[in-house]
């Protein structure tokens, strides 16, 4: 079974739930970053919901039928406004 094919099976199966997790999978990155600031990162922790993360990105991508050379220029965009905000000092 493919990663795709096993994304698309936990679609079929779960539908609008797996919307529900990666909300969870995001607060739990958020939690883990909120503790760095606090000065108590646990490195570990903070890899696996980073893991968490990017695997129910790719469920969402998957799911809502994302156009990934859309996806790719939008990231673009956004990276060469922040390089020129970074060059202007802003």
């Amino acid at each position: 079974m493919t990663k795709t094919d096993m994304y698309l099976e936990l679609f079929n199966k779960y539908q609008d739930k797996q919307v529900i997790v990666a909300i969870e999978e995001l607060s739990e990155l958020q939690k883990e970053l909120c503790k760095y600031q606090r000065g108590d990162l646990d490195i570990n922790h903070l890899t696996e919901e980073i893991a968490d993360v990017e695997i129910m990105i790719e469920q969402i991508k998957l799911f809502f039928n994302i156009d990934k050379q859309l996806l790719g220029q939008l990231k673009q965009y956004k990276l060469e406004r922040t390089k020129k905000r970074l060059l202007k000092g802003e």
